[in-house]
């Protein structure tokens, strides 16, 4: 399905692309989530009319993330879990529970913005995980878990 990309998607195209990817991919994802519209005439014919606007608007929304990436970079994150003797937890630190204390702190972050490259965390120590602010911005927080005796 041709489609014109309203916004820069990963692995994909950036902003006004009209690109060929697989139909539910479009249908399901790019066109629900308001990324992407089918490539009519009308459909570029009115993109063409509004690029000033949302290529400000794509401005704006990275500006603000590489404001916010700032103030996370090597920012350290403490999370408390229980914890056998040898060091192993009982359960695990996942990127919803990462995205849970980032909000209490202060940042608007989704757990899907959190990325483990390890997987979940399932031991007392300090990881490094990526926060993706914006698909240009990633940043490096570390999250250091501490054991908790039951």
């Amino acid at each position: 399905m041709q489609i014109i990309l309203l916004d820069k998607v990963a692995n994909v195209g950036s902003l006004g692309d009209v690109v060929k990817v697989k139909d539910g991919f479009a249908r399901n994802f790019l066109i629900p989530s308001k990324l992407a519209k089918r490539a009519t005439d009308a459909a570029i014919a009115e993109f063409k009319n509004r690029r000033a606007d949302l290529e400000k608007a794509a401005a704006e929304k990275l500006a603000q993330a590489q404001g916010v990436g700032e103030k996370m970079a090597g920012m350290t994150v403490k999370l408390t879990q229980k914890a056998g003797v040898d060091g192993r937890l009982f359960g695990s630190v996942t990127n919803f529970d990462i995205a849970e204390e980032l909000t209490r702190q202060g940042y608007t972050v989704a757990k899907a913005q959190v990325r483990m490259p390890n997987g979940p965390i399932k031991t007392v120590s300090e990881s490094s995980v990526q926060v993706a602010l914006h698909t240009d911005v990633v940043v490096d927080v570390t999250v250091s878990v501490l054991g908790e005796t039951a």
